[in-house]
């Protein structure tokens, strides 16, 4: 069985499977909403080009919301837990944004097959697709750029996997000054890598 940093894959996986499961759901979900039209607008939302979106229905059912739960929760879990360390959780991202990732190409490859689109070649998530989110260079460059994703996400990650390490019993012992001290420091580094991530998240 292949392993990563002295632990299985399966090891991984079993450590995370109810984010790849919600991985795979949410997926579904978003695609069946995005064909089959549902939408909670009461009017079509016009994009610069002249083209209607996607039903915003779509837009509460969202894959990188649930990565950004899925990054959090491994930050924090791959401690309290025992899981490993840093170098354990890097797999972690990489299996699910991979995951994600892949999954999302396989909604672009859909659409261009079929000729209709879907809520993953909506132009709104799409900067540089021109006219036209139903081509292949999206898709591969969703499955991809996977990996890379993971790798830019693993950053902030480990700034809260290390926020995680640093509060435990006795942490916060001390004079009142160092315990504000310390609270705020933590406090900030916590807060910067949460906008960190929701910014990589909102973007991709």
């Amino acid at each position: 069985m292949p392993a990563m940093f002295g632990k299985r894959v399966t090891e991984y996986v079993r450590f995370e499977r109810w984010i790849l499961i919600l991985i795979v759901v949410v997926f579904a979900l978003r695609l069946g909403l995005s064909l089959a039209g549902v939408s909670k607008a009461e009017y079509p939302v016009m994009t610069r080009t002249g083209i209607p979106t996607i039903p915003k229905a779509t837009e509460w059912v969202s894959i990188n919301l649930v990565l950004l739960v899925g990054i959090l929760y491994c930050a924090i879990a791959v401690q309290t837990t025992g899981f490993g360390t840093y170098k354990h959780l890097f797999p972690l991202l990489l299996f699910q944004t991979t995951t994600a990732h892949s999954l999302v190409g396989m909604g672009i490859i859909l659409g261009i097959v079929t000729g209709h689109d879907n809520a993953f070649t909506d132009l709104a998530h799409c900067g540089v697709c021109g006219t036209d989110g139903k081509n292949w260079s999206h898709a591969i460059g969703h499955i991809v750029t996977g990996p890379l994703l993971s790798l830019v996400a693993w950053l902030p990650a480990s700034g809260i996997l290390f926020v995680t390490r640093k509060v435990r019993p006795g942490a916060f012992e001390g004079p009142l000054v160092v315990v504000l001290a310390k609270f705020v420091a933590l406090a900030a580094i916590a807060v910067a890598s949460f906008l960190v991530i929701l910014g990589v998240m909102l973007r991709s």
